[in-house]
């Protein structure tokens, strides 16, 4: 049986407004401040008793809980309500043109059982947002950012007719919204390397994002600076012929760039 998720006396008048009003499910819902599955629910319950709303409406409420199959809450019990997936909602966020309100609305449309209000449901997602690393907490939109850097390991290359080793430094470049991933092997970390291996990367992935996310490195940086920092004349002129922004990570502020330092890291 279902648990009473409102006031008998208002199933009540769901039943009335149904019976003897003939409104439909989305007028009884806006009148009551419900869901429409719970309007549904409740006149399901009452076709399915088989008995006509005449004598339902007579019944006092103990009978009427009794016929409609609805038990009651006991006290500090919830109320019910069908819970949002919130990490899914994190995700869909991340969707270009997709606000809460509009992942509130596809909630409160497919929820199974009563739907929470859209201010609660906005707490809700603020509550587990907190809950998550700050790095995580960042809402990428598909095609925003592109955050790129070097590993701090180096990979060792053996000449295959001398045999002498040397070591490979790994640039990494990482779509902030899908995680997509590029990376190449690279003799140094000079400006040609990091703007070559850049080059590399949005030849792989097919287009250019609106920004791209360095670390605050001397190959690509003339003065870092915490608010205005400038680029290389170079990395400027490599910006403009592609068409994107290059806005260097702050320094001391891993976070900034978190996707990228997690796959050298993962490397």
């Amino acid at each position: 049986m279902p648990a009473e998720r409102i006031a008998m006396h208002k199933i009540r008048e769901l039943l009335r407004l149904k019976y003897d009003c003939t409104l439909s499910h989305e007028r009884i819902a806006r009148a009551l401040s419900i869901s429409k599955g719970v309007v549904a629910k409740y006149v399901k319950a009452a076709e399915e008793c088989g008995r006509p709303w005449a004598e339902l409406s007579a019944a006092d409420e103990a009978e009427l809980r009794r016929v409609l199959g609805v038990t009651r809450r006991g006290r500090g019990a919830s109320v019910g309500y069908a819970a949002p997936d919130l990490a899914a909602v994190h995700q869909g966020l991340k969707r270009k043109n997709v606000t809460l309100a509009l992942l509130w609305e596809e909630y409160a449309q497919t929820a199974d059982g009563p739907s929470y209000q859209y201010s609660r449901f906005c707490d809700l997602y603020r509550a587990f947002a907190r809950t998550l690393k700050r790095s995580m907490r960042q809402v990428h939109r598909a095609g925003e950012k592109l955050f790129i850097d070097y590993a701090g390991h180096t990979v060792p290359i053996v000449d295959a007719d001398t045999g002498e080793i040397s070591r490979a430094q790994i640039f990494v470049a990482v779509l902030g919204a899908s995680s997509y991933t590029f990376a190449c092997a690279t003799a140094t970390q000079s400006q040609a390397d990091w703007l070559g291996s850049l080059a590399r990367a949005l030849a792989f992935i097919g287009g250019v994002p609106e920004l791209v996310v360095p670390d605050n490195t001397r190959s690509l940086i003339g003065q870092a600076d915490r608010y205005e920092p400038q680029l290389q004349r170079t990395t400027a002129e490599f910006a403009a012929h592609y068409g994107v922004a290059i806005l260097p990570a702050r320094p001391y502020k891993p976070q900034d760039k978190a996707k990228a330092s997690y796959c050298t890291l993962c490397g």
